[in-house]
């Protein structure tokens, strides 16, 4: 009577060894190749001073729609400190051991990021300006003082020329194989060739920099008047003392002075503004000079092509101002909050309704970074730091997040609705997973049968996120991605009123004059057709209803009235 259960015990003791047994040699495999993908040498005295490892949580398969990509879903990066005694021994380190020691963790951090396919094959690197050589780069010698950009995975000279010459200036500078800076003069004195060893992300065989070294490039030289200058933005007409004028830096007087010919002086000059009124063109900071109560009356604001002459008001004192592309060093500066704050702010949307874009201008408007619930490796490298930084750890002004259960919701004291048309919000989230933060779906994957099945998956996650943040949300800001379009500077306030921040005017003209930031998907490359169909619109237009009425039984504003179904 007792032999089958004993033979049931026998069989299930087997199946439990064979299991460990295929865990053991699963976890073994795993590690070799972990090993065989970093492929970093180190010497035993140095184990302790490695950077620890980013643990990344697994993304959910809900709302996974066949062959689509699926947004990141790791709550943090967490990192761990590193030993007290590891620590306080590298405090008596020598500067040179130091340097060697950030070389290591820089490459070991850059062996880290998967390559893409065309990262693995040698790549080829095609110069447009000149190479200057090796500058130092650090807290007390900047070599050049102009913008800089991030992209730890795909930095090339070429991108980095391209993107200083568009943005006016003269030299490229590379730095840690993956950042790019720009300027019109180069500031501190020349460094070791071997200082820049590092060779670039996304291209083989060229200097990208060192430790706190540049690897500088004259841009390729463009004739004047023929120079294309991206951020240029039409500050507005101001009444201004003549007493006032006098005093900015740079002044030219020009005969046949043009919009492209004075932002190209300020631009060289280094000077985030252009003033000007025909024949003179003025350079200078941004200041409270500049504030909405001096703009003259009637302005129309509207931007001018590079090319067109343009002559102010005929009063003596108004001037046509204009911001170039250089950024104000000022608006550069960000940091976490100088004390943890112990209320959380979530900044909220429905995927595609534009979060990475007025989290750009809450970091310019306030000077603090803002965190996320996730980790999104493309926003880390260009410039959203607090993309690494733990989600609750009080640091960050707000917090990113897409979640919209009851749990998710309640874990944050007080929220920034964010709120975008839903077919604009549906078309934005299919592009980014089919062609990254930039890019646009392309007519075929729009016409497969992926589209339909996104729509149907994620046509009612809109509706039933917005819903969830207004029955369970403490204390909320609604805002509409579409009014923060229209009436920038009144929306921004309201955003700093309730984060609780006061804002600056030199931080208004910040986000005004690079509202667009690095993540503007162009206007280019729409589909040709409407890829609506009318049964998508019959299932998406009741959400919208739903939405708007949820709103007003909260006491706030409804919908736009562009969303409403006609």
């Amino acid at each position: 009577m007792l032999a089958p259960p004993c033979r049931l015990y026998c069989l299930l003791k087997r199946a439990q060894m064979l299991l460990l047994g295929l865990g053991i040699a699963y976890l073994m495999a795993g590690s070799i190749l972990l090993l065989q993908r970093s492929s970093i040498r180190v010497t035993q005295p140095n184990l302790a001073s490695l950077p620890p490892l980013l643990s990344l949580a697994a993304p959910p398969t809900a709302l996974r729609p066949a062959g689509l990509g699926v947004r990141t879903r790791s709550r943090w990066a967490s990192v761990q400190p590193q030993s007290g005694g590891g620590a306080k021994a590298s405090r008596h380190w020598p500067a040179s051991q130091r340097l060697g020691v950030q070389h290591l963790h820089r490459r070991w951090f850059h062996s880290l990021l998967p390559e893409s396919p065309e990262q693995r094959a040698p790549l080829h690197s095609r110069h447009k300006g000149t190479y200057i050589g090796c500058f130092l780069h650090n807290a007390s010698d900047r070599a050049l003082g102009g913008t800089m950009l991030y992209d730890l995975r795909k930095m090339t000279s070429s991108l980095c020329q391209d993107t200083c010459s568009e943005s006016g200036y003269q030299f490229a500078g590379l730095e840690y194989g993956a950042e790019c800076h720009c300027g019109n003069r180069i500031s501190s004195s020349r460094a070791a060739e071997e200082d820049c060893s590092l060779v670039c992300r996304g291209e083989r065989g060229s200097p990208c920099g060192g430790v706190g070294r540049l690897s500088i490039y004259k841009v390729e030289e463009q004739l004047p008047g023929h120079r294309k200058f991206k951020n240029v933005h039409h500050r507005g007409c101001f009444k201004l003392p003549n007493s006032t004028i006098s005093t900015f830096p740079v002044s030219s007087f020009q005969p046949n002075l043009t919009t492209q010919s004075c932002v190209e002086t300020c631009t060289d000059k280094e000077l985030p503004l252009a003033v000007f009124k025909k024949p003179h063109c003025f350079c200078t900071w941004t200041s409270s000079l500049f504030s909405l109560t001096q703009q003259c009356v009637g302005d129309t604001g509207l931007n001018l092509t590079s090319n067109s002459t343009h002559t102010a008001a005929p009063e003596l004192d108004h001037y046509q101002v204009y911001h170039t592309p250089v950024l104000d060093s000022r608006c550069k500066e960000r940091m976490f909050l100088p004390q943890r704050s112990s209320s959380l702010v979530a900044l909220s949307s429905f995927p595609g309704a534009g979060n990475t874009w007025v989290r750009h201008l809450i970091e310019l408007v306030t000077g603090y970074y803002t965190g996320s619930f996730y980790f999104d490796g493309t926003l880390y490298n260009r410039g959203f730091k607090g993309e690494k930084d733990y989600w609750k750890s009080g640091r960050s002004i707000s917090v990113k997040t897409h979640e919209s259960g009851q749990k998710e919701i309640e874990m944050f004291d007080s929220a920034i609705l964010l709120i975008r048309n839903p077919y604009r919000s549906l078309m934005a989230e299919f592009n980014r997973k089919c062609a990254g933060h930039l890019g646009h779906a392309t007519d075929v994957q729009l016409k497969s049968k992926e589209w339909p099945e996104f729509v149907s998956s994620y046509a009612p996650w809109w509706a039933s996120h917005a819903l969830s943040w207004l029955r369970f949300g403490r204390r909320l800001l609604v805002v509409h991605y579409e009014e923060l379009q229209m009436a920038l500077v009144p929306q921004l306030r309201l955003l700093t009123a309730f984060l609780n921040v006061s804002m600056t005017e030199e931080r208004l003209f910040c986000a005004q004059s690079n509202q667009d930031g690095h993540f503007k998907r162009s206007g280019g490359q729409r589909p040709s057709f409407d890829p609506f169909t009318p049964d998508m619109r019959q299932m998406i237009d009741p959400f919208i209803l739903t939405v708007d009425q949820a709103l007003k039984s909260r006491n706030f504003s409804g919908v736009p009235q562009e969303y409403l179904p006609r």
